[in-house]
């Protein structure tokens, strides 16, 4: 479970979380605003007020939680819908940033089964 590939994709997960997080707070990485269906859709996630700066928050958390190496099984769990939703949002309404997206789902997945041992009492 400490092994060296653990180690490292649990880092720079947690720098993606971190840094994609507080982006949406300090606008320091300039994002092309989506057009068409991912545009509406994400203005109207804009429009509630509070959807961006909830999970801004949750990612910073999270990332902080794997880059700390606190709580790891915790913030996998919290970030697995995150992951999904960005893995969906972008394989159904903006295919070009499929790529990160991907690469956070399966980095979340390689390490919730690096973890497996802490979430088997769940599934009993």
């Amino acid at each position: 479970m400490n092994s060296m590939f653990t180690k490292i994709v649990r880092i720079l997960l947690g720098i993606m979380l971190v840094v994609f997080g507080a982006n949406k707070f300090l606008h320091f990485i300039p994002m092309e605003a989506p057009t068409g269906s991912a545009g509406d859709f994400m203005n109207s996630l804009g429009a509630t007020g509070y959807i961006f700066p909830v999970v801004g928050v949750l990612e910073v958390a999270i990332g902080i939680m794997l880059l700390l190496k606190k709580w790891v099984a915790f913030a996998l769990i919290l970030l697995a819908p995150i992951s999904i939703n960005i893995l969906l949002f972008h394989l159904f309404l903006d295919i070009p940033g499929v790529a990160v997206a991907l690469l956070v789902t399966v980095f979340n997945a390689i390490l919730i089964y690096k973890h497996w041992t802490q979430y088997k009492s769940l599934f009993l």
